[in-house]
């Protein structure tokens, strides 16, 4: 599963009624989708082919192989393939299964149709990352070094940085990088590096995005000569185009036609600094002729080094500023980040999980959390996932652990319940992330939102969420909390309501909330909202019992406007209709 959106331009092609009643339920579903029609349904097929990004055919797969075989060019051109039966049991990825998109357009065809996705590529079947899923281009030998690593045959694994690459299995094995790079050996191997390097028909190469362009030019520099000055500087250089993350230059630039149309050609974007920036940079090569005309000794050193991010002290200068007439361009390569995902899995039930939250998991080489949350995803981990577990109150270690494990250059996924935002990991972890890694967040549905689903519509209105545990937070605070919510006459939702060795705090914060609203304000407790043993209790404040609330449960006590209708509690929003 992955959270990517469905091609631009999707063709139909069906040759029965029941295909087009197929084909227009995705089209209800994907407005961008056509159904497209032509004399036999063979033409449709074809001009399905040659005008759009992908096709789904209504047809048998027999039949499609037949047509599209003599339209097949390369993988990365042909437009995806998904077949679906008459029955809309199955929807097949014929063709252009990672480069193509084929495979999620299946997955996300067979939730529209509530059809069985079928997908016989054999990384996606073995649950391995496929060479060419990882974001990053990948050149000579895919598929011999793939099939190696599927059959458990000793690939090496030898990169020119940390990158952080997701789980590899055992059979990938790291070797250092010597000073030039890479060299030869028997076997297969895998090379992570943005050097040009010999192939050979058992090795793959991996292209990091670590390089960046730095480039000025005159006031109306022809694209060509951008261009070729660019290729020009990276092949003396012995630098791979495929590695280029961005071009980079000054603000004064950016509506520059022939450096966008570079960018534009080689498939990267262009990223400008203000002259104020750049002139902040320390360049081997700065120029008072500069200076004076942009205001900045330095275009395309200093750019170079600035990157995307900003960050100088991450890059080095690999090809000083090389001219022509007018143009010019330096070349920097940036260090690779450790990556932290922080991943909220949702309330416990696996289709309450999003896409995203399961592509992190899949993406991650070392994966943090409590032992029991880690339980709930260990069938979604890679082969080769590292797990680091640990138990309930060890949250700062666990937000060490992550963050160290970023900084060391890996790619981790640190766990929480909900959403990691809310009462769970991000904030300890982000408390020790630096500018050294890369932070990602991966929003969750929180213990509040499936309760209040469960409960009916209790959050229609403001509302407030508010922790009782005063392990961490002493409870003076907390008591002007639940007062400032009462006096505010927001729905109050309380986190952590009670445990065994605290047991009063929720009556407390109950009759404070009595103190200021009806004793018929109605409350809802929700223990362990969508897993097993779910319970919704129904109360008001003047009859709910604490005693059925435990560190499990989530209550849910209206404002002065909630009210139970047909046995769901809801907060009205104040629409003139309901009058």
């Amino acid at each position: 599963m992955n959270d990517q959106n469905p091609p631009a331009r999707i063709g139909l092609v069906a040759a029965t009624a029941a295909g087009r009643r197929h084909a227009h339920t995705v089209i209800a579903a994907w407005p961008h989708a056509r159904l497209v029609e032509a004399e036999t349904v063979a033409d449709a097929l074809r001009t399905a082919w040659a005008e759009c990004d992908a096709v789904v055919a209504f047809l048998a797969t027999g039949a499609v192989v037949r047509i599209v075989a003599p339209l097949l060019g390369d993988k990365h051109s042909d437009p995806a393939v998904v077949v679906v039966d008459e029955a809309a049991r199955h929807a097949v990825a014929l063709l252009g299964g990672h480069a193509g998109g084929g495979n999620d357009l299946a997955e996300q065809v067979g939730a529209v149709l509530d059809a069985r996705p079928v997908i016989t590529t054999a990384t996606d079947a073995a649950g391995l990352p496929g060479l060419d899923t990882l974001g990053w281009p990948v050149q000579g030998a895919v598929a011999a070094v793939s099939r190696a690593i599927l059959d458990g045959e000793p690939v090496q694994l030898i990169a020119d940085a940390h990158w952080p690459l997701p789980a590899l299995p055992p059979n990938v094995n790291p070797q250092p990088a010597t000073d030039s790079g890479v060299e030869h050996g028997s076997g297969y191997r895998l090379l992570v590096t943005d050097r040009v390097v010999p192939l050979d028909g058992r090795t793959a190469v991996l292209r990091p995005p670590s390089l960046v362009a730095g480039v000025g030019a005159s006031r109306g520099v022809p694209a060509a000569e951008v261009t070729e000055l660019l290729h020009r500087v990276l092949a003396e250089a012995g630098l791979s185009p495929a590695s280029l993350r961005c071009l980079a230059s000054a603000d004064v630039k950016a509506d520059e036609a022939g450096i966008l149309s570079t960018a534009d050609t080689i498939g990267v974007p262009l990223v400008t600094w203000p002259a104020t920036r750049l002139a902040a940079v320390d360049v081997p090569h700065p120029s008072e002729v500069v200076r004076a005309a942009v205001g900045t000794p330095s275009v395309a050193e200093a750019a170079a080094l600035l990157g995307p991010a900003g960050r100088p002290g991450d890059a080095t200068l690999l090809v000083g500023k090389t001219a022509t007439a007018m143009a010019t361009v330096a070349v920097a390569r940036h260090a690779p980040r450790g990556r932290l995902a922080v991943v909220g899995l949702g309330p416990g039930a696996a289709d309450l999980r999003t896409p995203r939250a399961v592509a992190e998991l899949r993406r991650a080489s070392v994966v943090v959390g409590l032992d029991q949350y880690l339980d709930q995803v260990r069938d979604l981990l890679r082969p080769g996932t590292r797990v680091l577990s640990s138990g309930l109150g060890a949250e700062e270690a666990r937000a060490r652990a992550a963050v160290a494990e970023a900084v060391a250059g890996r790619a981790v996924a640190l766990i929480g319940s909900g959403d990691a935002g809310v009462y769970a990991m991000a904030s300890p972890a982000l408390e020790y992330a630096d500018e050294r890694i890369d932070v990602v967040g991966v929003p969750g549905v929180t213990a509040a939102l499936a309760a209040g689903a469960l409960l009916g519509a209790p959050l229609g209105h403001d509302h407030a969420y508010l922790s009782l545990s005063d392990l961490h937070t002493p409870w003076e605070v907390i008591e002007r909390r639940v007062t400032a919510a009462a006096e505010g006459d927001f729905v109050t939702l309380f986190y952590n309501p009670r445990s065994r060795a605290r047991d009063w705090q929720l009556g407390k914060a109950l009759g404070i909330l009595a103190a200021h609203r009806p004793p018929d304000t109605p409350v809802g407790v929700v223990r362990n909202a969508s897993r097993p043993g779910e319970r919704v209790h129904l109360a008001t404040l003047a009859t709910l019992d604490p005693a059925v609330v435990d560190m499990y449960s989530v209550v849910v006590v209206g404002s002065s406007d909630t009210r139970l209708v047909a046995g769901r509690m809801v907060t009205p929003r104040g629409y003139r209709w309901r009058s």
